[in-house]
């Protein structure tokens, strides 16, 4: 499902940039092409102002269709078009490539990946998961480690692709749930509180694929 004409495209731009690529825009769709959805300047979220966009820029967007639905998909710029105001020509995407999620509803797989995690300036371990979500994931540690339920801790997912790429995601969470496992482990069961929109996604797209090599075995 594309988005229509005068739907608000939420974006952050694919930065080296890592502050600039936490910036969220917010734009709204002016027209439709074959090959291009046109929408305005985009406006940063938090302090109203344009955002200037160059031929070449690589975008994260997504709009929210009826029942609340997220639908993420990436992009470029390809042009622009002068009209009464300057309009920004975006690749428009396949169908199949934009990844539909109820905000309540994130897929979660099991998932073997290494996490690093900041419990604290002084506590700081490399765990592995045990599923992956949009919404959380879950990790096994060591059982000396004082996990505490309410706590929020810092961490980084390294997520590979099917591409061949792989992907730093950083996010902050909150403990929801510890539970000691027969081995001396704990397993901690943790809900994000703090990532953004790009990185969520990018988690969500792993999970898409993650589900594919499931089905097959």
């Amino acid at each position: 499902m594309l988005p229509n004409i005068n739907q608000i495209l939420h974006m952050q731009i694919n930065s080296i940039d890592e502050e600039e690529s936490k910036i969220e825009y917010k734009s709204r769709i002016a027209d439709m092409s074959d090959e291009a959805i046109v929408m305005e300047i985009p406006l940063n979220e938090n302090t109203g102002r344009l955002k200037k966009l160059y031929l070449g820029d690589e975008l994260s967007a997504y709009y929210i269709s009826q029942g609340g639905i997220k639908n993420y998909f990436n992009t470029s710029v390809i042009g622009f078009r002068e009209d009464v105001i300057r309009l920004i020509m975006l690749k428009k995407p396949e169908p199949e490539a934009i990844t539909q999620i109820q905000r309540r509803s994130f897929l979660r797989v099991p998932a073997e990946l290494e996490i690093a995690v900041k419990f604290s300036e002084q506590l700081q371990f490399v765990a592995v998961t045990e599923d992956v979500g949009g919404g959380g994931v879950s990790f096994i540690c060591d059982g000396y480690i004082p996990l505490n339920v309410n706590y929020v801790i810092s961490c980084w997912v390294l997520v590979p692709f099917k591409s061949g790429t792989i992907e730093h995601v950083p996010l902050k969470g909150e403990i929801v749930r510890v539970k000691l496992l027969e081995t001396g482990r704990q397993l901690a069961m943790v809900r994000f509180v703090e990532i953004t929109d790009r990185d969520r996604q990018k988690l969500i797209r792993y999970c898409f694929e993650r589900q594919m090599d499931l089905r097959k075995n």
